[in-house]
This record gives structure tokens, sequence and C-alpha cells, in this order.
């Protein structure tokens, strides 16, 4: 896999490409600090995946969004941004992103979101969703990490902790270490209840 990385501060960019040097998936990590040294790897390096920063000096990171598709140039696109900004989520939203990371998220996470959008599927920052699911008037949502609602997903969907574990790239003891938290933080005793409420809070059902 080849992965643009897109960041007009040095030490965060560095900072990443160390993050993801580590993955035997990716073979290449290429840099570019602003909108046309991007593009132009984008055109000649061709990588799966672009993690851009919104805000690169003066310019926007969906500027290079907007003119890689313009050209026909084949990359998913990951924000990795440190705002939070409603208007920016629902920009990238809209724009089809494949993947929107706030700058705070775990090392891990970042692997994980790579991983997920590498297999053709989204993946936003929970911490951008939440809201949508107005999880803290139901119950004691807002406690759970970001990692405890992936596996909380998966319990909600009937899946094993080795089914949990498979999807989301961890192992089976650490979705069991999850599950038990899941339980605590949220006052249950059993998995059919966390299963119960899962499906009532990310189906929208009140």
């Amino acid at each position: 896999m080849k992965v643009l990385v897109v960041d007009d501060h040095p030490l965060v960019r560095k900072g990443i490409v160390s993050t993801l040097s580590c993955e035997e998936e990716i073979e290449c990590i290429e840099e570019a600090s602003n909108v046309e040294e991007a593009l132009k790897m984008i055109s000649v390096s061709r990588p799966e995946i672009t993690i851009i920063d919104l805000y690169l000096g003066k310019e926007n990171g969906f500027e290079i969004v907007e003119r890689a598709r313009k050209n026909h140039f084949q990359s998913k696109f990951i924000v990795l941004t440190s705002s939070s900004k409603k208007e920016d989520f629902e920009r990238a939203q809209d724009m089809d992103v494949d993947g929107y990371i706030l700058k705070e998220a775990f090392a891990e996470d970042i692997i994980y979101a790579l991983k997920v959008i590498a297999k053709g599927r989204k993946f936003y920052d929970s911490l951008m969703i939440k809201p949508q699911f107005c999880m803290a008037k139901t119950a004691h949502f807002d406690e759970l990490t970001e990692r405890e609602l992936d596996v909380l997903k998966g319990i909600g969907k009937g899946l094993s902790n080795q089914q949990i574990a498979k999807e989301l790239f961890i192992s089976e003891h650490t979705v069991k270490k999850h599950v038990s938290s899941i339980l605590n933080k949220l006052g249950m005793k059993h998995r059919t209840e966390a299963a119960i409420k899962a499906n009532q809070i990310f189906n929208g059902i009140r």
C-alpha cells in the first residue's frame, strides 16, 4: 500500500510517517506540505490513500480532494485534522471523503482507520458522529472510548468476540476486556442488555 501524508507542519508530518512506517502493509510513504506538492505526488505516485490536514497554512486541504477528483486521480482520502468544527465535518461528508480523524486520536486508531478504508469502507471519528446518536441522553455512552464504541456496535450486530476481533484487527483477549469495560460503564450485567441498547442507539430507536 502506498500512502501520501500532507501536512504543513514538518514535526507533525514526521510523527504520522513514523507511526505508519511500522505497518507491514504499507510499502511506501511519501510527504507533501501544500496543495500543489500533494497533487503532483498523487498524479505521479498514485497513492492508494492520501492523508490530508485541512489547514495547510493559507490553503485548504479540501482543495486537494476536489482537484484530484476533477483530474480523475484515483486515491482514497482521509482528513486528519485538529478541527472538530461541525461545518468542516459536514463538508467532508458532503464530499464523500473516506475518513475523518481528529489528531488527538491514538496511533492504533489511525492504523485501524487505514485498514478499514483500504478494504473499501469509511471511517469517521466517533467523537464527530457521537452527537448524532444522542448517546449522552440515553446512557453513559459518553464514557465509552472510540474502540469500545466499535466493540459495542459489533455486539449489537450479534458478532462473537472472535468475529469482533477479526473485524477490528485486535486480539480476542482485548475484545473481552472491552466488553467487560462496556458492561461496567453502562451498569449492565449481561451482553444481551448491551446488544439491545446498541441496536436502539445505532439504529436510531428511542
